[in-house]
């Protein structure tokens, strides 16, 4: 059939099959060729119609008039090539593992402006069946969220009653704090290692994981018993999964420095989460014998492995878990099921013997980095006070020196 067509306002044709096509230009994509969207209705003014409302909202916003069949993995995987370029390397992972082992295989061939709140609500069904934790479904759907509503904002058509699909439900934290006595135990044994002080940072200063296995000695002030908390270890990734000669996947400005392989020492990922926190005085000996004997590191890590390389989340997780075994402590949940105190929990710990030994919500969060960092030399100073008084308070509840 002869195509209808005045320049700039599309074409309008009928097809083999009968059916009335109007085609729009919408811009040019990421990858430099022109972008076309084509529109089907079964009757002349219908399709007309369709024309006219994509042109007008491209006009009104000047978005890509997205009304063509685009499937949210095509979708997806345009969405996960511009995220990797704004969020963290560490976000980003988690959020290509929930498109790829979930939304996508589950959803990934239905177009998005036809999905329904049916539709999504099957993404959370196939990870209960799989027995995932709500957790995990929860930020399985944050990131469907966050996906269809960015197709929006590019123009995309999204049923609304979709992108308003209640999320798979509310639950409690599983992770949990360690008793006084449980806390007391797991020093107790840990006082035995070379090593002790990493478990008091972990149990009484509430490091994360990260930062303690990022902090390097130049961090470390033996006499004025204070350490800064500036940076975080991290395995960035690939841009290529497993070819480290395709190079890093990071956003723009992210700062980073690389220690070893995948292994790099990152900024936290708030102000917050960079602070100067004192030492109690048992730390701080424990730190100064543990200077003598720690494994030398040629990136000045303060708890290396053997031969001085960063320690892996992994590695330090399973020295946790031996730690706790020898202690006998197991976590008991809800449902009378058992298992090993996490390693965060040992940060809940923390944050519970400052609670506990009535330390304000200010000092709390200046310890364990849920505040702005405080910047004058006359705040700190003052801080770091009010900050040490808690700390030994907390360290003397668990039998330490204050």
């Amino acid at each position: 059939m002869k195509r209808q067509r005045s320049k700039g306002t599309g074409s309008i044709y009928q097809n083999s099959r009968g059916q009335w096509v109007a085609v729009v230009e919408a811009g040019w994509s990421d990858h430099g060729t022109r972008r076309r969207i084509t529109l089907k209705a079964t009757t002349k003014p219908a399709v007309r119609a369709r024309l006219i409302e994509a042109q007008r909202k491209f006009l009104l916003d000047g978005s890509a008039p997205s009304l063509a069949h685009i499937t949210l993995k095509r979708w997806a995987d345009e969405w996960l090539a511009r995220r990797q370029l704004v969020v963290r390397p560490g976000t980003f992972v988690s959020d290509r593992s929930a498109v790829d082992r979930w939304i996508v295989p589950t959803i990934g061939h239905l177009r998005l402006d036809t999905l329904s709140p049916a539709d999504v609500r099957r993404v959370a069904a196939a990870q209960a069946r799989k027995g995932l934790a709500l957790a995990t479904m929860q930020r399985t759907h944050a990131v469907l969220s966050k996906l269809l509503a960015d197709a929006v904002a590019e123009g995309h058509q999204v049923p609304q009653r979709s992108r308003e699909a209640s999320s798979p439900g509310a639950g409690t934290s599983p992770r949990q704090a360690l008793s006084v006595d449980d806390a007391m135990r797991i020093l107790a044994v840990s006082a035995e290692r070379p090593d002790a002080s990493r478990w008091v940072a972990a149990l009484i200063e509430g490091l994360r994981p990260a930062e303690a296995l990022g902090l390097t000695w130049d961090m470390v002030d033996l006499d004025a018993e204070r350490m800064t908390l500036a940076w975080q270890l991290k395995a960035l990734p690939y841009v290529e999964f497993r070819n480290p000669a395709s190079g890093f996947r990071v956003p723009r400005g992210f700062e980073s420095r690389q220690l070893r392989g995948a292994y790099h020492l990152v900024r936290p990922k708030t102000r917050a989460g960079s602070r100067v926190i004192p030492l109690i005085p048992s730390l701080a000996t424990s730190l100064k014998a543990w200077s003598q004997i720690a494994p030398p590191s040629p990136h000045g890590l303060v708890w290396p492995r053997e031969d001085g390389a960063p320690r892996s989340p992994e590695f330090d997780r399973q020295e946790w878990y031996e730690l706790a075994e020898r202690a006998q402590i197991v976590v008991t949940l809800p449902d009378g099921r058992t298992r090993p105190p996490l390693l965060y929990e040992a940060r809940h710990t923390a944050a519970t013997l400052l609670l506990a030994n009535g330390s304000d919500e200010t000092t709390i969060r200046a310890v364990l980095g849920h505040s702005t960092v405080v910047s004058t030399r006359a705040y700190l100073h003052a801080d770091l006070t009010r900050s040490r008084a808690a700390l030994v308070a907390s360290a003397q509840m668990v039998g330490l020196d204050g």
